[in-house]
């Protein structure tokens, strides 16, 4: 049940409805999250129209990948509005194509991992990154170094899942291996390499980089069942983490889409053109999300949330994305030795893509879709 103190005689699922009331403004579209545990969740015209303006910035294609064709409509709104409801959320990131270099990372995942992150911490959620063995103490001390410039918020604990023994993944996602009792509400994966049908992980080219990576897919396949456990995937090509919920188009539209299709799906499959934006759109969105007055009120009903102070509201606007931001943590992959995914340019660039003017431009007209006509 969806519950409101605006009288709205005709309720909208959000897919195609016209809102009515006396302010159609602040009239509530609802849409269903999931349905063990049911849970629905509503937002205004204005945020859910101002989020899929978002979804269609991202969903450009300068790469020219055909990512296009992947797009689900409406899941970068669901996936905002099950992350808006979460208390405890677990990111992971890691594709690395490079498997000739040291390290073998690329720029695309971690930007948008980090900027997704600040925002989930300025809403007073937690936050845990989840990361490869082998890359922890990157993981550590890039992490350490986007706090100290301001890029993000505050420090996250890392921590790593290698196990493959029976029952581990359900271990690490619930106390005691206890699925009434889940340490996360939802799993983010962005731009994170995704396990094939025949078990290997593949990068663009077809080349399998398995032996670089840990079977964090396990944890995406056992939050399934897992009750009250939402599950996200942002990529751009297909073969990543969550893009299993998209893998007949991926075989069917993607170059070697047979053989480097993701077979693990997520909840909400995020698609942009490059991975990084799919970050910046999901911070975007939660800040729309929580300024705005239906969805805010839904929260403090129906949650027992409290209201926003004006100190958190200028706090939410801090924490967005923007291009000095993005541009010096891109700096400091750089300085670390990641390199652009689609040429290995050890260089201001992402996937072949220069941060100005490509980035920077997405960049600043998601911020202007997020703060025009801005609720608060």
């Amino acid at each position: 049940m969806f519950m409101t103190n605006v009288q709205d005689s005709a309720p909208s699922t959000g897919e195609k409805s016209e809102a009515t009331g006396s302010d159609p403004l602040l009239n509530p579209f609802r849409f269903q999250l999931s349905q063990n545990p049911l849970l629905h969740s509503g937002a205004s015209p204005m945020a859910v129209n101002k989020i899929r303006h978002l979804a269609a910035i991202i969903g450009e294609d300068p790469g020219q990948r055909g990512i296009q064709a992947l797009f689900v409509e409406d899941d970068l709104l669901r996936s905002c509005l099950a992350l808006s409801h979460a208390s405890s959320v677990a990111i992971t990131t890691g594709l690395p194509t490079h498997y000739m270099h040291d390290p073998p990372d690329e720029t695309d995942g971690p930007p948008g991992a980090i900027a997704m992150a600040t925002m989930l911490l300025s809403l007073g959620k937690r936050v845990t990154l989840v990361t490869d063995a082998r890359a922890l103490q990157m993981y550590s001390a890039i992490v350490e170094e986007a706090v100290r410039t301001g890029v993000l918020k505050s420090k996250i604990p890392l921590v790593v899942f290698q196990e493959n023994a029976p029952n581990a993944a359900l271990n690490f996602l619930c106390h005691n291996g206890d699925v009434t009792k889940p340490k996360y509400d939802h799993l983010m994966a962005i731009e994170r390499s995704g396990r094939a049908q025949d078990g290997n992980y593949y990068n663009m080219r077809a080349v399998n980089i398995k032996h670089l990576l840990d079977p964090i897919d396990d944890l995406f396949i056992a939050a399934k069942d897992v009750p009250g456990i939402s599950t996200t995937g942002i990529g751009d090509g297909g073969n990543e983490l969550g893009m299993g919920k998209v893998k007949d188009k991926v075989k069917s539209l993607m170059p070697k889409g047979d053989l480097i299709a993701c077979d693990v799906p997520a909840d909400y499959a995020v698609t942009a053109g490059v991975s990084n934006w799919g970050g910046y759109a999901v911070a975007c969105g939660l800040h729309l999300l929580r300024t705005c007055p239906v969805h805010q009120r839904y929260l403090n009903k129906g949650l027992g949330a409290k209201q926003a102070s004006p100190e958190e509201l200028q706090d939410w606007s801090a924490n967005l994305p923007s291009v000095d931001k993005e541009e010096s943590i891109l700096a400091t992959l750089v300085r670390f030795g990641i390199r652009s995914g689609k040429t290995a340019h050890l260089a201001m660039e992402v996937d072949g893509l220069t941060f100005h003017p490509t980035h920077s431009a997405i960049i600043t007209r998601l911020l202007e879709v997020t703060k025009r006509d801005a609720f608060a």
